[in-house]
């Protein structure tokens, strides 16, 4: 049972081989997880044949089994997580991780249709399953990376919004002083300008609502422009990130590369010991 263990740990857990690939139950589960929020999406749609929707059914059912099956190996498997907690400990922090309450939703999410027939309570259930797609997280360790290195540029990404509800605020007070009296509709107050402002600021600009003074329009144009920087600053910042996440997954590789070739070496030198030991006692027995 504990090479049970250690080996569901080694799959679910640490979850790649030393080479970065990862483990052949994690690629099965990913195949699992993309067939189980297609069907999820799929059976939002009302004009599906029945005998389709029966299949969707089953195959849920499938799904769930599986999900559940997961669950508890990982469950089990927690107990071999590093630490000096005991088993149960251990498996119960597993339990309240957010990645075991996202696990436990899904499988709770794909099991309630069997136990009840509600229809609103089915409608929510279905939109739960696509939850699932969540899971992806734990099986790139650049994804974590990435988040990290967000993380590390919260501050920049904090004062780059600031700065952009400042234009918003801007625009959306220029135009309720320009154009509040012209189109009270649109621009009668701040509250009302604003919807405008941020169309206008994220560059997307339905075209719904335009200032129609020359003065109203250049201010619409400073803030478009003004879009322009402002959805390239997060932009390059997210990016800068990822590069930094991605150099130091780099730099981590060579070094577990070097650690690798610096244990041979102590391999070898300990084998060549070994056989001059060998040696020597051969030349003395002769």
């Amino acid at each position: 049972m504990r090479t049970l263990r250690r080996y569901l740990h080694k799959q679910f857990f640490i979850g790649a081989e030393p080479d970065g690939r990862l483990t052949i139950l994690n690629r099965l589960l990913i195949v699992v997880i993309f067939l189980a929020v297609g069907s999820a999406a799929l059976s939002t749609e009302a004009s599906l044949p029945p005998a389709l929707h029966q299949a969707l059914v089953t195959g849920e059912k499938v799904f769930g089994l599986i999900f559940l099956l997961e669950y508890s190996a990982r469950f089990y498997a927690a107990a071999d997580e590093p630490g000096e907690q005991s088993n149960w400990r251990k498996r119960w922090q597993f339990a309240i991780s957010p990645l075991g309450l996202i696990d436990l939703v899904v499988v709770l999410s794909t099991l309630v249709p069997l136990i009840t027939a509600d229809a609103s309570m089915l409608r929510t259930v279905r939109l739960l399953r696509v939850l699932a797609v969540i899971k992806f997280g734990r099986f790139s360790r650049a994804i974590r990376e990435v988040w990290a290195a967000v993380r590390d540029r919260a501050d920049d990404l904090i004062v780059t919004a600031a700065l952009a509800f400042i234009f918003v605020l801007f625009g959306a007070t220029a135009l309720y002083m320009t154009e509040g009296d012209i189109q009270p509709e649109a621009f009668g107050s701040i509250p009302r300008a604003l919807w405008w402002s941020v169309i206008t600021l994220t560059t997307v600009g339905y075209g719904d609502v335009t200032p129609i003074t020359p003065l109203g329009q250049v201010f619409a144009g400073i803030l478009a422009l003004s879009g322009i920087a402002f959805v390239a600053m997060p932009t390059g910042i997210i990016a800068a990130a990822f590069s930094d996440a991605m150099q130091r997954r780099r730099d981590q590789r060579i070094e577990e590369m070097r650690q690798h070739l610096e244990r041979l070496d102590e391999v070898d030198d300990r084998v060549e010991a070994k056989l001059a030991a060998l040696e020597r006692s051969s030349g003395n027995k002769l």
